[in-house]
């Protein structure tokens, strides 16, 4: 593994100062997820660990639902029991308010800030300052099986509607033994199923909240959402989808179980590779779906790095996450692995890189949904609130598990569409009530 010597600029004070400081090895835990471009950077450790060698890495990777757990209770009791936390751009911003996260100030002229997508920079930063620096970020897209689309004799528009996918999806299944029509994700979480059932509800020209910040789960728009995700999953999805996340969905469709699958950009560069993907010359790309509007059809997500107030090793952990986010790891990955396990969506270098688009020809479509993604104007209707698939205030994390676990209640049949969403207005107006109207 290659990658060039960092010291430069990388800010730990001291570094190369005396040899016994340098002989005493600084231990750091990094609480990270357990998705594919988090375990290529633990691959990488070994170039971190030539730069480095006063620092040694202790990896805690976790599921996504339990990583959020345990990281905001480590975070909000102050305990300290890690040095680097992987957060999105939902947590950053109030974290920070919060007084929760060091901020990643005095930042080396090497590591170019400037290189970052706007977008993204902006949704880490608070008041001008970023509170964690971008690992990947991602938005949302259509993936669908070419091989399929041409036997079905269909084609896929640029970007198709909630209602073309439906009829894509019948065709699909009708025509391919052993194939559903589509795969979306079934597994409740704020940041599992309603990820996607976020941007369906914006389209179908729906919002969380009125300007008054009262729920919203009982309207039409809502309605039709859930209706629609409810008859995609239980006539044309996989059996036990409840189950099923970003990384279940990501492997069903790779084994080219799947005819479409709408998520994460992220998965583009898995799906494209021969060597983790059967479908890999079959795999099309689409912007996300819509139906009666395109306002917040597109998500826009961030895996970040962030070191909290509380880490007793602030230093060690800005150096390592300046590193993994650092436009010379990105290259460092590109030699060793190639340009499609690089860490996407996150600098304007990557995709003015010819080299990456030439391997990526999917990038100028990813750059698109990731700048075309509105967090400040996520639907047709006017919204007190940022996010697109999610709201920007502490009570969403709450409110999006429980709503996340309705939503999986009317997929299995426990419950009607009326009923868990009327289950979501009561338990979201209850918990607004009780915690008064965001600031």
């Amino acid at each position: 593994m290659r990658l060039a010597l960092l010291v430069s600029g990388i800010g730990i004070a001291g570094l190369g100062a005396c040899s016994a400081a340098m002989a005493q090895s600084t231990e750091i835990t990094v609480a990270t997820v357990n998705n594919p471009d988090m375990v290529t950077m633990q691959s990488m450790m070994s170039a971190f660990n030539e730069a480095h060698p006063d620092i040694k890495v202790n990896w805690v990777t976790l599921p996504e639902n339990e990583l959020r757990q345990k990281v905001t209770t480590d975070i909000a009791s102050g305990a300290g029991q890690y040095d680097v936390v992987t957060v999105s751009n939902y947590e950053t911003p109030i974290w920070a308010q919060n007084d929760w996260l060091a901020p990643m100030e005095n930042l080396p002229a090497s590591y170019d800030a400037d290189d970052l997508l706007a977008p993204v920079k902006e949704g880490l930063s608070v008041d001008g300052t970023l509170y964690a620096l971008p690992f990947y970020a991602e938005s949302s897209v259509t993936y669908y099986r070419k091989d399929l689309f041409e036997k079905a004799g269909i084609e896929m528009p640029d970007k198709p509607t909630w209602t073309q996918i439906k009829d894509f999806a019948a065709k699909i299944q009708s025509s391919s033994d052993g194939v559903y029509g589509i795969c979306l994700r079934g597994l409740p979480g704020w940041g599992q199923n309603m990820a996607l059932f976020g941007t369906m509800v914006n389209s179908f020209g729906g919002r969380w909240f009125d300007m008054d910040w009262k729920p919203q789960l009982t309207s039409d728009e809502w309605k039709n959402a859930a209706n629609a995700y409810v008859e995609l999953l239980n006539n044309y999805g996989p059996p036990g989808v409840t189950s099923n996340g970003f990384t279940e969905s990501e492997t069903l469709f790779a084994n080219g179980q799947c005819g479409m699958w709408v998520d994460s950009t992220v998965a583009a560069s898995y799906l494209s590779d021969p060597e983790t993907s059967q479908i890999a010359d079959n795999v099309g790309f689409a912007q996300a779906p819509y139906e009666t509007t395109e306002k917040g059809s597109n998500w826009l997500f961030t895996w970040a790095l962030a070191v909290p107030q509380s880490s007793k090793h602030q230093e060690a952990a800005k150096t390592f996450v300046d590193w993994a986010t650092s436009k010379d790891y990105i290259q460092a990955v590109a030699d060793d692995k190639g340009w499609l396990a690089v860490p996407p969506g996150t600098r304007q270098s990557t995709y003015a890189s010819d080299d990456y688009v030439k391997a990526a020809p999917f990038a100028p479509l990813v750059e698109t949904a990731i700048k075309s993604a509105s967090p400040n104007d996520p639907s047709a209707q006017e919204v007190p609130y940022t996010g697109v698939q999610f709201v920007t205030i502490p009570q969403f994390q709450a409110i999006g598990t429980r709503v996340g676990q309705l939503m999986a209640a009317m997929l299995s049949g426990q419950s009607s569409v009326d009923e868990a969403l009327q289950q979501g207005q009561t338990f979201t107006d209850r918990i607004m009530q009780q915690t008064g109207k965001p600031q």
